[in-house]
């Protein structure tokens, strides 16, 4: 179904200069986006109509006219095109957003104290961020997978370890397992997917893989590269290195990709591997063009299989 859309057609008075640059900030706080000068378009919500309503009325006591209407179609203008202007600026602040969320991920491996209470400040200040961009991005703009997973990685990374004097869990022997059913979040990013073939080529061949929210896993899946579970981040390592150690994997290919792997997903420039950010651009690209994670999930598998294949057995 097209969505109907609302439209704001505004005229401002050339003074008070005020009054323009106000209703200008207002409308990006807003998330409106410019179909023309002067003609500004938010979703058809009951919360943004009565934004629109809002506005029009301060606009109108300043001297302005502002007239809201409903679109169900615009002339000569796609609904990729429309979509378009509604990604373009949101992905613009998910991008800023990410610079800064990947100079936290570099401070992170700084002991100091004063640098980890920096670091904490930085991330509520970008938690803040994140969530008013989120609010004015109403179509799900591309850029805002990047962010998420950085939130991921540093949220596995600064998760607080366990006591010590815990008792200890059994640990799954990955070298036994066969025919198990898998769950990891959705959405796979490279870690997930290239875990997700690690399991499938060298722990559990008839592996199924399920994607969920953590708090949905299922009973009985073997969950990975999720907060708080047994297989995921551990120390430095990514969830695709923690698989190879815990499976016991001797194979210099796989070291090899460990690497390449740990440098796409944490970007932490201990492996500066070039083949990192060209997989990475691939796997953004299989998660662009597919909304279903297990068409992505399969692309993604074929590609890390051609990976291990084209390494070289002497790296």
């Amino acid at each position: 179904m097209t969505p109907t859309f609302l439209l704001l057609l505004v005229g401002v008075p050339p003074t008070p200069s005020s009054l323009r640059v106000r209703v200008w900030r207002r409308l990006r706080s807003l998330g409106a986006v410019a179909l023309k000068r002067s003609a500004y378009l938010l979703p058809d919500t009951p919360e943004r109509y009565e934004d629109f309503q809002w506005l029009a009325q301060e606009i109108q006591r300043e001297g302005g006219d502002a007239t809201l209407v409903r679109v169900h179609q615009i002339e000569n203008v796609s609904p990729a095109d429309v979509l378009r202007l509604f990604h373009e600026p949101r992905d613009q602040d998910y991008r800023h957003l990410a610079v800064r969320y990947r100079k936290v991920l570099q401070r992170l491996d700084r002991k100091s104290a004063a640098t980890k209470a920096r670091v904490q400040d930085e991330l509520a200040r970008l938690s803040k961020d994140h969530q008013r961009i989120r609010d004015i991005d109403f179509f799900d703009a591309p850029a805002g997978a990047e962010v998420r997973r950085l939130e991921e990685v540093i949220a596995m990374r600064t998760r607080r370890p366990e006591p010590a004097h815990r008792e200890e869990r059994p640990t799954l022997d990955l070298t036994k397992l066969r025919g198990r059913r898998w769950v990891t979040r959705p959405r796979p990013h490279i870690d997930r997917i290239g875990s997700a073939w690690l399991i499938k080529r060298f722990i559990d061949p008839d592996a199924e893989f399920l994607f969920a929210p953590p708090a949905e896993f299922p009973n009985g899946a073997i969950p990975f590269d999720a907060p708080g579970v047994e297989l995921t981040h551990h120390g430095e390592d990514c969830t695709f290195e923690t698989l190879v150690k815990r499976g016991r994997l001797r194979d210099r290919r796989l070291a090899r990709l460990a690497e390449v792997v740990h440098e796409a997903d944490l970007r932490d420039g201990k492996y500066p591997h070039e083949e990192a950010r060209g997989i990475d651009v691939a796997v953004r690209a299989l998660l662009a063009a597919s909304s279903d994670d297990h068409q992505v999930l399969a692309q993604g598998m074929t590609l890390f299989e051609g990976l291990y294949a084209t390494t070289s057995r002497k790296a």
